[in-house]
């Protein structure tokens, strides 16, 4: 994959970061993404992501996992394997409810878990760029995509200007891909403390 530049700015405070994200949008920078220790209120609204579709996927899941249930109960009971159990009915839906629920729920759950996990690009395999290691810890981190026509210098100012307490420019590979991490690759633990 091709490498890409970025300009790495790190926060010390939502309070600061907040108005550096606005001041970044109007001013037309492409915003790859922004790293905090913990979830921030009205963040998502302020980088102007849109809702998640995730709720309408796991309806899809749902509906897919009713249509299995009654459909694989319904055809085996009439046509593969009808069988007249007590005088009941060779389709008597009743009955296939409770199996009908838990399937609905099962693909429904299943189904939310990996494309949850497909879209937020996590797995024990999957290789990522980590832009900066105390982004999990106490600095909240906001990371710029460079283009052709973005000048880096006057950037950083920008940044420096807006309240960032560390900005430096980083390479790395835009997506995630499949590997292991390098070795070369310095540890979370390993780092000395700041």
């Amino acid at each position: 994959m091709a490498k890409k530049k970025f300009v790495v700015a790190s926060f010390d405070d939502e309070k600061v970061l907040f108005p550096a994200v606005k001041k970044v949008r109007l001013s037309g920078y492409k915003i790859h993404d922004v790293y905090t220790p913990y979830p921030v209120h009205g963040l998502d609204h302020a980088l102007g992501l849109r809702e998640t579709s995730l709720h309408t996927a796991g309806f899809i899941y749902g509906i897919s996992g009713t249509t299995i249930a009654l459909g694989g109960m319904g055809w085996v009971f009439t046509t593969d394997w009808p069988l007249n159990i007590g005088g009941k009915p060779h389709f008597p839906l009743p009955a296939f409810i409770p199996i009908t629920f838990e399937t609905t729920v099962l693909l429904s759950a299943v189904g939310m878990v990996l494309t949850f996990c497909y879209l937020c690009q996590l797995a024990p395999f999957v290789k990522k760029h980590h832009f900066s290691l105390r982004a999990t810890d106490d600095l909240f981190v906001m990371v710029i995509e460079c283009t052709s026509k973005t000048n880096v210098d006057d950037l950083q100012s920008f940044l420096s200007n807006a309240g960032a307490v560390d900005v430096n420019v980083q390479e790395a590979e835009a997506g995630w891909w499949l590997g292991t991490y390098d070795k070369d690759q310095v540890l979370l633990k390993e780092q000395p403390a700041v």
